[in-house]
């Protein structure tokens, strides 16, 4: 399927072979990225390229342009090795935005106003298109935290919650306390271990805070607790992923 108009009004085409059929039903999950290089341009140009192997469904520029490349109900290759609430092929399940910025790998600049309104209203269509529950609009670090950074500490998830979009509460104010890291055991770990799965991160409950724990505390810092991002499971990481749990709006994700 080739595409010749876009179904976000106001988005340019720029096509991109790099897509397949879904497998196993429609979107339900929306993954938001950033691109991690220097330049916008050269980014959309390795995403359209067929030697990259990657894509994404939509692209927004720091000025606010948004291009599709990809239909929205064909598989984009935009997750890659990924994993959500014990899902796996999250690619034929989700719709793939990625955002301009080159991200930690560069000086991670903010992401500009012009752009944060572009995403906000696309994200909105997307949700009330494919009806993405919230707690399924997500970053690449969530669903894949032992790769993937982005779209990091800095992309303003409390904009798209203000306006809709997404699953957020109040971070509690990261200050001292009892924290538990790396090397810790016994029963406090298998409570945070069994907390992040419940909210969809994978993670097997050992009991023992290990390298893929510290990963995945860091992923979730990085969307729900970005005041600092450190892997360490202080008193306010724990109260913001107990705030967040309780906060789980009513009717589950689609399975």
């Amino acid at each position: 399927m080739t595409l010749t108009q876009p179904e976000f009004a106001g988005a340019q085409i720029r096509p991109s072979p790099n897509f397949g059929e879904r497998i196993g039903g429609p979107a339900d999950m929306l993954v938001l990225h950033y691109t991690g290089m220097d330049s916008a341009d050269d980014a959309i140009e390795w995403l359209c390229s067929p030697r990259s192997e990657v894509s994404a469904h939509y692209f927004v520029f720091e000025d606010g342009r948004t291009v599709q490349m990809v239909p929205e109900d064909k598989r984009a290759w935009h997750a890659g090795a990924s994993s959500w609430q014990g899902q796996r092929d999250l690619n034929s399940r989700s719709i793939g935005i990625e955002i301009a910025n080159p991200g930690h790998q560069g000086d991670y600049p903010d992401f500009p106003p012009k752009q944060i309104e572009a995403v906000v209203e696309l994200c909105q269509y997307c949700v009330k298109k494919w009806a993405i529950v919230p707690q399924r609009v997500l970053a690449h670090s969530d669903i894949a935290p032992q790769r993937k950074e982005d779209p990091g500490e800095k992309f303003p998830w409390r904009s798209l919650f203000d306006a809709g979009v997404g699953h957020w509460v109040e971070p509690s104010t990261a200050t001292g306390g009892r924290f538990l890291h790396r090397g810790d055991r016994g029963q406090p770990v298998e409570a945070l271990q069994a907390m992040l799965a419940m909210y969809g991160y994978s993670v097997e409950i050992t009991g023992l805070f290990d390298e893929d724990l510290e990963t995945n505390v860091r992923a979730f810092q990085r969307h729900f607790r970005p005041a600092r991002v450190d892997g360490v499971a202080d008193v306010s990481t724990i109260e913001t992923l107990h705030k967040l749990l309780s906060a789980i709006p009513e009717g589950p994700p689609k399975g």
